[in-house]
């Protein structure tokens, strides 16, 4: 094998802690994204074994249930321990099960085979500490995917995607872009259904944030706040870590006809 590839694979993938946690904050990216025609996918990181809620086998029938909703090409899972992802985890071992065992050098093979894009990955400030040790880990992953020198197992070839996206969950945070999800806004409400042991809410059992009974509206209630905000029904949020600079910027507002800045006064 080559110890560089240039060439990509999917158009776009998403890392998420637990299954369910992608389709509530970036489902309306993925699912217009299929709907474009792009080959999209989801990595979980854990089985959310340790969910209040349902069982590892129920969330499995879900994940598969709403990764149709979504129009996936692909959907993997790394069976990570739930509670326990670390981005340091593995480093432990001897140096030669490493690469075998560190969650770090999982995640940089599953980035050097697909080979995306466009990588989304939970926003570092969060509510749960998996979902920020996910962010940690990812991030930390995308840079040793490009080097060279890292190894996996099985071995793969050095690669860097063409951008990186990050997407808050529960923190409020100021995004550097919203993304118009108007047109697949109901599929994605479709795919986070599937997950009825997770958000439908219950009077007996454990009381549970996303299955509270304002769980589902409060999601649109976001989703539609972002969207005011480029002048659209529903939006999501996604942040840049870098600066973004623009080859054509006059193409680019061409192509982006969004609600104006309210300094900006309306033509008469």
């Amino acid at each position: 094998m080559s110890t560089t590839d240039t060439g990509y694979g999917l158009e776009v993938l998403a890392f998420g802690p637990h299954p369910d946690d992608v389709e509530l904050f970036c489902g309306g990216l993925l699912a217009h994204m299929a709907g474009q025609g792009h080959r999209t996918g989801i990595v979980d990181l854990t089985r959310g074994e340790k969910s209040s809620r349902g069982t590892p086998e129920t969330r499995a029938a879900e994940t598969e249930a709403a990764s149709r909703a979504l129009g996936l090409t692909l959907r993997e899972n790394l069976e990570l321990p739930d509670g326990w992802i670390a981005p340091w985890a593995g480093f432990e071992a001897p140096e030669a099960d490493r690469a075998r065992l560190a969650p770090v050098a999982r995640v940089v093979e599953v980035l050097r085979r697909l080979r995306p894009e466009l990588v989304l990955v939970p926003w570092q400030h969060e509510r749960h500490p998996d979902h920020e040790a996910t962010s940690a880990l990812v991030t930390r992953a995308l840079f040793f995917a490009s080097i060279r020198k890292f190894e996996t197992e099985p071995p793969s070839a050095s690669f860097t995607p063409r951008q990186v996206l990050y997407y808050p969950m529960r923190h409020l945070a100021e995004p550097s872009f919203v993304v118009d999800v108007t047109a697949a806004f109901e599929r994605k409400m479709a795919a986070i259904r599937c997950y009825a042991s997770q958000v439908e809410p219950r009077v007996d059992g454990p009381q549970t944030l996303v299955g509270s009974p304002l769980s589902l509206s409060s999601l649109e209630a976001r989703d539609r706040f972002y969207g005011a905000r480029i002048g659209v029904a529903h939006g999501e949020p996604y942040i840049l870590r870098e600066t973004l600079g623009l080859a054509d910027p006059l193409e680019h507002f061409r192509r982006n006809t969004f609600a104006r800045p309210l300094f900006f006064p309306e033509p008469r």
